[in-house]
C-alpha cells in the first residue's frame, strides 16, 4: 500500500525536521559553510582579473604584469579546487554518518511500533524508506544542498557586480531572470509531487517483488507464474510511466535553464559591445561582463537538476518522517519483579483490532498458578493466537488487565517481561544466520550443554546432521528446512530461554504423529515448575495440560480438566474430532 501522509508531516518542510541529526556536527558544517564562499569568490575573481589584465598590462604591453595576473588567476583556480576538495571530503564523511544514524533510529522505531502498524504497512514500503529514501537524502545533503546554496550565491554575486559595473545591463539581466525563476518554481512543484508518486510506486514494486520471491513455491504449485508476472508488470509499468513523466518534466526544466544563459550571453555581448563602442565600457569591462556571464552558465543550468533533486529529497524526508511520526502505543513500564514466580491472571480482558467492528476477545477471566499448564482450545477464529500474543505484549489489551505475579504487565519493564516468557509460534520465523544463532536468539550466553538439552527436548537433533552442525547457516526464513524442522528449532529456542512462562502457539502442528509424541513426552519434564500456555488442536497436545480453557467466539466458555470437559461438554468432544470447525466472526482472529 502507498502510505498516507500524516498531518504532522505537513507543518514544516520535512528536511528541517531532520536537523537534530545535523546538530552534533555543527562545527564541521560551520567550517564547510565558511569554505563555501571562498570558492564562490574565487570563481567571481577570475573574470574580474581577466578584465583587469585586458585594460591594464595587455593594453600597456606589460609582459611582467600579464604574467603576474596569470599567476593570480592560477592561484585563484588552485585555491578554488583545494577548497572544493576539502569541502567535499568533509561533507561526504559527515553525511554518511548522519545517514547511518537516521537508519539506526528508523530501524529502532520500526522494532518498537506495535504489530498493528506492521499489519497496515507493506514491507516493501518500509524497506524503500530505510534504504533508498535515506540514500537519496545523503546524496542531496552531501552534494545537492551545498551546491544549490553556492550556485544561488554565485548568481546573486555576479548580478550584483554587473549592476555596479553597468547598472543598465545588470538590470536587464535581472528583469529577464524573474520570469525564469517563476516558471522554474512551478515546474519544481510539479516535479516534487511526481517524485513522491515515484517513491511510493518504488515501494509497491519492492513489496510485489518480495511477495513473489518468498512465495515462489506457492505460485509455481498453483500454476500462477503468468498471474504473478502480470501483477508485477502492472506495478513496474506504473513506476516506469511515472519515472518517464518526471524525467520529461525535468528535461523541460533543464532545457529552459541551459538555454537561458545562451540567450543572456548573446544579449550581454551585444549590449556590452554597443556600450564599448559608445565609450561607456572599456574592452576589459566587456571581457569581464562576458566572462562573468559564462561563469554562471553552469550554476544557472544546474539549478533545474538541483531543484528537482531538492524536491526528491523533500519527498524522501516526508516518507521517513511518516514512520517517525507513527505513535508507539506499546511502551515499557518501570516496574520489575524481584523474584518471578510465573503466576498469570487475566482479569476481564478485552481486545479489539483497530479495523474490526467487533472485539476479538471479551470478558476473559483466567488464573494460571506457577507451574500449572493450561491448554487453550477453540475453533478457527475463536481468538487463541490473539490471546497468547497479549501476554508478551505483542498486542496490548483494550480492556481489563493481565497480571504477572500481581503486577500489571503494562507497568513492567518490557525487557524483563519478555525475558521471562519463551514463545514458540505456529508459523516459526527463523533468520538467515547459523542454527546456533537462531537457537540462542533469546539467550546469547547459553552454554553448549544447555543448547543440547533444549535440542533434545524439542527433538531437533537433526541440527547436528547439517553440513557444519550448529554452525550451518540456514537459508532466508529457514526455508532450507522442512516445516517440522523449523517448528522443532523454534520450540528449542523458546525452551532455551529458561522462561517462567512458556507459550506454545500450536507449535507442534507440522510434526508427524510419531515425532509429536516424542516431543510431548520430553515436554512433560520441561513444563514442571514452568507456567505453561499451550494452544492445542489435538487431544494428544491437550494431555500436556493440567487444565483446559475452551474459547468460543472470543469468550472462555468452559474451564476444566480434559476428562471433565470430555464428559460434560459436547462441543469440546466435537472440537477435538477431525471434522469439526467453527465459522469465525467478522474481526476475529
Amino acid at each position: 500500500m502507498s502510505s498516507e501522509v500524516l498531518p504532522s508531516a505537513r507543518r514544516r518542510p520535512a528536511l528541517f525536521r531532520l536537523l537534530p541529526y545535523v546538530k552534533p556536527y555543527w562545527k564541521q558544517f560551520t567550517l564547510i559553510l565558511v569554505l563555501a564562499p571562498v570558492g564562490v569568490l574565487m570563481a567571481m575573481a577570475i573574470p574580474m582579473l581577466l578584465g583587469y589584465v585586458v585594460d591594464g598590462p595587455i593594453a600597456d604591453g606589460d609582459v611582467l604584469g600579464v604574467v603576474g595576473v596569470a599567476l593570480l588567476i592560477l592561484l585563484a583556480g588552485t585555491a578554488d579546487s583545494g577548497v572544493n576538495f576539502a569541502r567535499r571530503w568533509m561533507m561526504s564523511r559527515i553525511t554518511s554518518i548522519i545517514e547511518a544514524n537516521i537508519r539506526f533510529d528508523l530501524f529502532d522505531k520500526l522494532q518498537a511500533l506495535q504489530m498493528g502498524f506492521h499489519k497496515r504497512w507493506e514491507s516493501g514500503q518500509l524497506l524503500s524508506r530505510i534504504m533508498s529514501d535515506l540514500g537519496l537524502l545523503r546524496r542531496f545533503t552531501s552534494f545537492g544542498l551545498l551546491m544549490l546554496v553556492m550556485n544561488t550565491a554565485q548568481i546573486i554575486g555576479v548580478l550584483t557586480i554587473m549592476l555596479v559595473m553597468y547598472w543598465q545591463l545588470g538590470l536587464t539581466v535581472l528583469v529577464l531572470i524573474i520570469p525564469v525563476v517563476i516558471v522554474t518554481r512551478i515546474l519544481v512543484g510539479h516535479s516534487t509531487r511526481l517524485s513522491r508518486k515515484v517513491q511510493d510506486a518504488t515501494g509497491d514494486v519492492a513489496s510485489l517483488s518480495e511477495e513473489s520471491l518468498h512465495g515462489v513455491r506457492v505460485i509455481r504449485s498453483f500454476g500462477r507464474v503468468r498471474f504473478a508476472f502480470d501483477k508485477f508488470d502492472e506495478g513496474a509499468v506504473r513506476l516506469r510511466d511515472l519515472g518517464v513523466r518526471r524525467m520529461n518534466l525535468s528535461s523541460v526544466l533543464w532545457t529552459l535553464l541551459e538555454a537561458f544563459p545562451n540567450v543572456l550571453l548573446v544579449l550581454v555581448a551585444g549590449v556590452a559591445s554597443y556600450a564599448a563602442a559608445a565609450g561607456v565600457l572599456t574592452l576589459g569591462q566587456v571581457v569581464a561582463f562576458v566572462t562573468l556571464l559564462l561563469s554562471i552558465a553552469w550554476p544557472v543550468g544546474s539549478l533545474g537538476f538541483l531543484l528537482s533533486f531538492a524536491g526528491e529529497a523533500e519527498s524522501a524526508a516526508t516518507r521517513v518522517s511518516e514512520v517517525f511520526d507513527s505513535e508507539v502505543t506499546i511502551v515499557s513500564g518501570n516496574k520489575t519483579i524481584g523474584d518471578p514466580q510465573g503466576r498469570l491472571e487475566l482479569v476481564d480482558v478485552e481486545f479489539q483490532f483497530d479495523d474490526a467492528d467487533l472485539p476479538t476477545l471479551r470478558g476473559i477471566n483466567l488464573t494460571i498458578e506457577p507451574g500449572e499448564t493450561v491448554a487453550l482450545v477453540g475453533g478457527t477464529g475463536s481468538g487463541k493466537s490473539t490471546l497468547v500474543a497479549l501476554i508478551p505484549r505483542l498486542l496490548d489489551v483494550t480492556g481489563g488487565q493481565i497480571l504477572l505475579d500481581g503486577v500489571d504487565i503494562r507497568d513492567l519493564d518490557l525487557r524483563q517481561l519478555r525475558s521471562l516468557i519463551g514463545t514458540a509460534f505456529e508459523d516459526p520465523i527463523l533468520f538467515s544466520m547459523s542454527a546456533r544463532e537462531n537457537l540462542t536468539l533469546g539467550r546469547p550466553d547459553a552454554t553448549d550443554d544447555e543448547i543440547a538439552e533444549a535440542v533434545r527436548v524439542a527433538r531437533a537433533e537433526f541440527v547436528y546432521d547439517l553440513p557444519w552442525g550448529l554452525d550451518t547457516r540456514l537459508g532466508e526464513q529457514g526455508l532450507s528446512l522442512s516445516g517440522g524442522q523449523r517448528q522443532r528449532l523454534a520450540l528449542a529456542r523458546a525452551i532455551l530461554v529458561g522462561p517462567k512462562l512458556l507459550v506454545l502457539d500450536d507449535t507442534l502442528s507440522a510434526l508427524d504423529i510419531h515425532t509429536e509424541a516424542e516431543v510431548e513426552e520430553a515436554l512433560k519434564s520441561t513444563l514442571v515448575g514452568v507456567t505453561g500456555i499451550v494452544v492445542a488442536h489435538r487431544a494428544s497436545t491437550v494431555l500436556l495440560a493440567d487444565r483446559v480453557a475452551m474459547l468460543v467466539e472470543g469468550r472462555i466458555a468452559h474451564v476444566g480438566t480434559h476428562s471433565e470437559l470430555l464428559a460434560s461438554v459436547p462441543e469440546y468432544r466435537e472440537l477435538l474430532s477431525a471434522d469439526y470447525t467453527i465459522e469465525p466472526k467478522l474481526g476475529e482472529v
